[in-house]
């Protein structure tokens, strides 16, 4: 029986050390591809198609992730991928931008291991129907 493929996620998270547990973490249950500013994001949005997308907020560039959301939004190409948003920024008008812009669940950092994994996963089986 053939082993069904894994989900695959883009964290787009500029904090290196940040990139590198994610990807270690996130890597037992997903295909995982990083990239940390708009740069290398439109570059991998163009080359894979994902699944899901776990966004930081502050970024590199001209641009962060609530611009990046807006617009995965408004392309017809990627507007159904989820988006889960993770980031420093917690208050409340942050979590109302992120939720204006277009993500599907908002997190702040830190936060535990298994709530993040919890989150994406529930995420993903919310939005496109892909249990894990």
């Amino acid at each position: 029986m053939e082993e069904a493929r894994k989900p695959r996620i883009l964290i787009v998270e500029d904090d290196y050390e940040n990139q590198k547990f994610l990807e270690l973490f996130l890597s037992r249950k997903f295909e995982v591809e990083v990239c940390d500013s708009e740069e290398t994001f439109y570059n991998q949005m163009k080359e894979k198609k994902f699944d899901i997308i776990l966004m930081d907020i502050s970024l590199r560039g001209h641009k962060d992730g609530l611009r990046l959301t807006e617009e995965i939004r408004a392309n017809p190409e990627t507007k159904d991928i989820p988006i889960v948003a993770l980031t420093a920024h917690a208050f409340q008008r942050d979590r109302d931008n992120a939720l204006r812009a277009g993500v599907d669940t908002f997190l702040t950092k830190p936060i535990m291991n298994n709530a993040l994994m919890e989150a994406i996963k529930n995420t993903l089986y919310e939005k496109k129907g892909i249990k894990i």
